[in-house]
């Protein structure tokens, strides 16, 4: 069959039924785009301001659907703005393809417009090995039809990550005599593991002999969507649930069973929990520094007193950042199948953990009653914990809320309840800024029944506000929550913890007066057509943000917040020389 490259590329997508191709134009990706235009009625294609945002959305799509879409981006700057998204997907596990446009191959090797190749010819591959699971470049039409299916498979393939396909200009345009290739219908891969049986016994074996245990979740048990087994397992049991702030939702946090995060802004409950258990049953979590407060002993764990179960898909993960008793190569969502039909056979009296959980009960009773002033707070400026708690209440049981990076990034993980999986979406890894602000499209694409509300920062808007043009020129309705403190408030809290209070452009400030200075973001979304709030009291919250939300149009609610309070510190955090900074909760007495 003759075929142009582009489609090629374009009838696999089709085929794979890939709803969506983001992106931006540019001279090195228009074949692609040509051929796109003559699917448009099969697959849609949209275009954004800013290719960043483009990866930020197809990486969001990807975390609420669990299914990739594509990118596609030009030669040059157009390729390397992809950089922060591909990385922010990479080290979150979720999956795109992104597809970049490529100097032609007979200019390689003399530097025609736009190629990166002074080490090595169409060398982008090389900028981006770092952040993608693999880079594929075909330089021939015959070499597509394999290129494609591969590296399309390549994103959901084992541990979930971003994908390259990287086409030089002519072999778009280029035609072949070619035999395409099936797309391999990436959900009918069936790739989930099951443990070894032995080790289920010896799971059970300890969790016999134990006295405290604790299962925390992890963004493996997530991108698993092993909540139902979780659930089922810990309500069997009686053992208790906690979770890294990237497993956040995966079992209600309304459920008394499930304490909340862990780490630097974890709530009191959890971190008490994870430092006090015997046997920890770590399900899809790395351990990092700040889901652990840096893996101080005693803080959040205390893993020299602890006996670690670790399950991973990854076996690389397991006993990488804690010594383990049993380490578990498995997918979550089988492992805890198995592990409750195995105790259903095993236990004919189950264990005994009620003195474990009336301490873990009033744990949460002493953190609950000690929040509900900050909750419920009437103060002006407005508290951040009162702005959460009223855009947990507008928000809808099914609705999809995104943070951005930033000190509310920290009131997020500790004061937001999150009812489902993949109903929260965050940043971890890379930790990018920007990342909610555009992926809320995403969101909104993956889900278009459900509402979709982006807590921002002032700070982290402004990496991408022209996303809002995006929303209003596609109609969707997107509702951008700014919690306005004039800084790049967590920078500015560390100069003064660690710089006694020396300050150096981190709050946002007219250079001549001094004065707190910044764009009047209602004012901005109403110059790209959306609509625009402003909210400086308390009890003004509700109305905008139910406004906003039934409105069905993008909407920018501007709030104005005490920028002088800090979050809870339940764990910690470090920089090293420095010392570690202590907890700084202290519960309210009765």
């Amino acid at each position: 069959m003759i075929k142009k490259g582009a489609d090629i590329i374009v009838d696999y997508l089709v085929e794979a039924g890939v709803p969506y191709a983001v992106g931006l134009c540019g001279h090195g990706i228009i074949g692609l785009m040509d051929s796109l235009y003559k699917n448009s009625d099969k697959i849609k294609t949209m275009t954004v301001r800013h290719e960043q945002s483009a990866g930020h959305i197809a990486d969001v799509y990807f975390r609420v659907k669990h299914e990739p879409i594509v990118t596609y981006t030009s030669c040059g700057p157009g390729s390397t703005n992809l950089v922060t998204a591909l990385a922010t997907a990479f080290m979150d596990s979720s999956a795109f393809l992104a597809i970049t446009g490529n100097a032609p191959t007979n200019q390689f090797n003399r530097a025609p417009f736009q190629e990166t190749g002074r080490y090595f010819q169409g060398d982008y591959p090389s900028v981006i090995r770092s952040y993608v699971k693999r880079s594929y470049q075909p330089t021939r039409v015959d070499m597509l039809p394999l290129a494609i299916r591969q590296a399309f498979n390549d994103t959901t393939a084992g541990r979930p990550g971003p994908v390259n396909l990287d086409v030089p200009f002519n072999v778009f345009q280029e035609e072949d005599d070619v035999v395409c290739e099936h797309p391999q219908d990436f959900r009918n891969l069936l790739q989930r593991s099951q443990a070894d049986p032995a080790a289920i016994e010896q799971v059970l074996n300890i969790l016999a002999s134990c006295e405290r245990p604790l299962i925390v979740a992890g963004n493996g048990a997530i991108l698993s969507e092993a909540g139902p087994e979780i659930l089922a397992f810990a309500e069997y049991m009686n053992i208790p649930v906690h979770t890294s702030p990237m497993g956040k939702g995966i079992i209600d946090e309304r459920n008394p069973i499930c304490l909340g995060a862990t780490g630097r802004n974890g709530t009191y409950a959890s971190n008490m929990a994870g430092s006090h258990c015997d046997v920890l049953l770590a399900l899809g979590t790395s351990f990092d520094d700040r889901s652990t407060s840096a893996w101080f002993e005693g803080i959040t764990y205390s893993i020299s007193k602890t006996k670690l179960i670790q399950v991973d898909i990854d076996a690389r993960e397991i006993g990488k950042n804690y010594p383990i008793e049993l380490g578990i190569v498995a997918d979550c969502k089988q492992f805890m199948a198995q592990l409750l039909e195995a105790a259903k056979a095993k236990f004919q009296k189950k264990p005994d953990y009620s003195n474990w959980n009336a301490q873990i009960k009033e744990w949460q009773r002493l953190w609950d009653m000690s929040i509900e002033p900050v909750v419920t707070s009437d103060a002006c400026p407005i508290h951040p914990a009162r702005l959460l708690a009223e855009i947990r209440k507008a928000l809808p049981e099914d609705g999809i809320f995104l943070t951005d990076v930033g000190v509310h990034h920290n009131w997020v993980v500790q004061f937001w309840k999150a009812y489902r999986p993949q109903s929260i979406m965050q940043s971890w890894g890379f930790a990018t800024m920007g990342f909610a602000t555009a992926g809320a499209i995403g969101a909104k694409l993956a889900a278009p029944e459900k509402p979709v509300v982006a807590f921002v920062g002032d700070g982290s808007f402004m990496m991408c506000p022209q996303i809002v043009a995006t929303a209003v020129e596609y109609h969707i309705p997107i509702v951008w929550v700014i919690i306005n403190n004039h800084a790049f408030g967590s920078i500015r809290d560390l100069q003064h913890g660690y710089f006694e209070k020396r300050e150096l452009c981190t709050s946002f400030r007219d250079s001549v007066t001094g004065e707190l200075y910044n764009p009047d973001f209602a004012a901005l979304a109403r110059s790209m057509g959306a609509d625009g709030y402003r909210v400086e009291k308390p009890e003004k919250l509700s109305e905008a943000l139910e406004a906003a939300i039934k409105s069905g149009r993008p909407s920018v609610i501007d709030v104005i917040v005490d920028r002088d309070i800090g979050p809870i510190g339940t764990g910690s955090w470090h920089f090293p020389p420095y010392p570690h900074p202590k907890p700084n909760f202290v519960p309210k007495a009765d």
